[in-house]
């Protein structure tokens, strides 16, 4: 059996596909799965999972509509499967699954706007669930393309090399990080597609935080993101004005994950990085405004969320619709008046 896992809709969606990965992989040792990725972050993390055969990637965003057909065209009847990981709820993605030609076409139904994103053109499909994990929900559709039933929910899988360990050792060897220093990462980015930058708690309040760490804690903060958060990272740094506050920046994803492994906490927003920390095992402190906690919290590691819980929340669920809010009062409100006390305490809590 050939099969084609499409993770074309992120870093973080792309990681909690990796337990059903694993599944997959027990029930069918043979067969050929290979994965088809956009996302250059994705394409590390994939590279590095023995679970998959081969790893595909093509920068559709920058390629435009022409150029991407014709390429969807040459993967044309190869595969016996193609599996959209979740969530996926975009008309894109399931033109390329049905372009592509598979017999079996794995995806989920959506419970909003599955019909304007074509999700009939699936033809093996899971009813999503409110209540249901984003890793639960990806097992079900391995169970429902294998006709099965699992009795486990893995861990989510990075890989690192001794290269990358290595790496990650000596940059810690020269900034002089003791094996008894306090180590928070934060992470203050997020996707900003789809106004999604809304889901960012505000930098000053990081700097608030790394700055009563430093002083209350004798922590050492590490900022974390990517190469489009390098100004962020460098803003909040300066604000922090301190040694002890350090901005990370490596030219490969898995080398700043290798360096993220060492820290004690992770501070994050709802971000691909918040199961990156998860799946390294690590502390979680997860900063949730509009999204269904349901969906994403940290996965099968230990973790706090701090949140208003307010009435209006969640009202972020998965479809192409750019993020709103609806209230008339502070928009926003969820990210807004989480304060940097809240964090603190959470922290202090492990």
């Amino acid at each position: 059996m050939k099969i084609l896992i499409l993770a074309l809709s992120g870093i973080g969606d792309a990681l909690m596909f990796t337990p059903a990965l694993k599944l997959l992989r027990q029930s069918l040792p043979d067969a050929q799965i290979d994965a088809l990725v956009m996302f250059k972050g994705t394409k590390e993390i994939y590279q590095t999972n023995l679970n998959f055969n081969k790893v595909i990637y093509f920068d559709f965003l920058k390629e435009g509509a022409i150029n991407s057909l014709n390429f969807v065209l040459t993967l044309r009847k190869k595969y016996d499967v193609t599996i959209n990981v979740y969530p996926s709820n975009r008309k894109e993605y399931n033109i390329i699954s049905f372009l592509i030609g598979a017999k079996q076409r794995v995806a989920v139904e959506y419970l909003r706007m599955n019909k304007q994103n074509f999700g009939w053109l699936n033809n093996v499909t899971v009813l999503e669930n409110d209540e249901t994990h984003n890793v639960q929900t990806n097992i079900k559709l391995v169970e429902k393309l294998l006709n099965k039933k699992f009795n486990e929910e893995p861990v989510m899988d990075i890989y690192l090399s001794d290269e990358h360990k290595k790496y990650a050792d000596n940059f810690l060897e020269r900034n002089n990080i003791k094996e008894n220093d306090f180590i928070v990462g934060f992470h203050p980015g997020c996707a900003t597609l789809k106004n999604h930058i809304k889901r960012r708690w505000e930098p000053e309040k990081f700097a608030e935080l790394g700055k009563k760490l430093i002083k209350e804690k004798n922590a050492k903060i590490f900022l974390f993101g990517g190469p489009e958060e390098e100004e962020l990272k460098s803003s909040i740094n300066k604000m922090i004005d301190s040694e002890s506050s350090l901005v990370i920046k490596t030219e490969k994803f898995l080398q700043s994950i290798a360096i993220m492994k060492r820290c004690n906490v992770f501070v994050t927003n709802d971000s691909a990085l918040m199961h990156i920390a998860s799946a390294l095992g690590l502390k979680v402190v997860a900063i949730i405004g509009p999204t269904n906690q349901h969906y994403i919290h940290p996965w099968k590691t230990e973790y706090k969320i701090i949140s208003l819980n307010l009435d209006c929340s969640p009202c972020f669920f998965y479809s192409p619709k750019p993020l709103f809010c609806s209230r008339t009062d502070v928009k926003f409100k969820c990210i807004k008046e989480l304060n940097v006390e809240m964090v603190y305490k959470a922290l202090g809590s492990f």
